[in-house]
């Protein structure tokens, strides 16, 4: 028989925790976030957050990721070109909010905080990436994609440019944008 050491997650002061990690974050930044103000606007205590959690970016990452992947539903529409556009015009318009905005922030403190990139590559990103590359197979299956498509290749393809705009040039990124990028891209992956 296999038993778990220690005691179980309390639910109420996970979520708790989680919600105060995000409320800081958003109100603050992730810079003036910590783990003492965590675990007192949380009510508990810094050592059961420490007890969960190994570090602070991955409390707030978890924080963040539980409040924002509700606003990214993965879609099913029959259609891999409608799929994408609608997947890919939620991430926008979520890195567009106030709660997107953070990502960038994220982005920038991971260039001094190894953890941080690690988490945010891992727990946002990398699942992210997962959706795109489940619709694409979706649609290579269906046969609307070339077989031998690099899927890697085209999510980054698709959506690297929505990414490029939010951290480089800081140009419109709209439905529009979102619109012609995906239309170009689909025309040269056999659609």
């Amino acid at each position: 028989m296999d038993k778990k050491r220690g005691r179980p997650r309390n639910n109420e002061a996970e979520a708790s925790i989680l919600a105060a990690s995000y409320d800081l974050l958003l109100e603050a930044g992730f810079g003036a976030v910590t783990v003492e103000k965590i675990a007192e606007r949380a009510k508990v205590s810094k050592a059961t957050i420490y007890k969960w959690w190994p570090n602070k970016a991955a409390v707030v990452m978890d924080g963040y990721l539980s409040a924002a992947s509700a606003r990214l539903p993965v879609p099913d529409t029959g259609s891999v070109q409608e799929d994408i556009r609608i997947h890919a015009t939620n991430l926008t318009r979520f890195l567009c909010s106030r709660e997107g905005k953070v990502i960038t922030e994220l982005i920038g403190e991971g260039q001094f905080d190894a953890g941080l990139a690690e988490a945010y590559r891992t727990r946002f990103f990398a699942p992210r990436r997962q959706e795109a590359r489940q619709l694409l197979e979706r649609g290579v299956t269906r046969g609307e994609l070339k077989e031998s498509l690099d899927i890697a290749c085209c999510i980054d393809l698709m959506y690297g440019p929505i990414f490029y705009r939010l951290l480089i040039t800081g140009d419109t990124l709209d439905g529009a944008f979102v619109d012609k990028l995906l239309a170009l891209a689909f025309e040269g992956t056999g659609v």
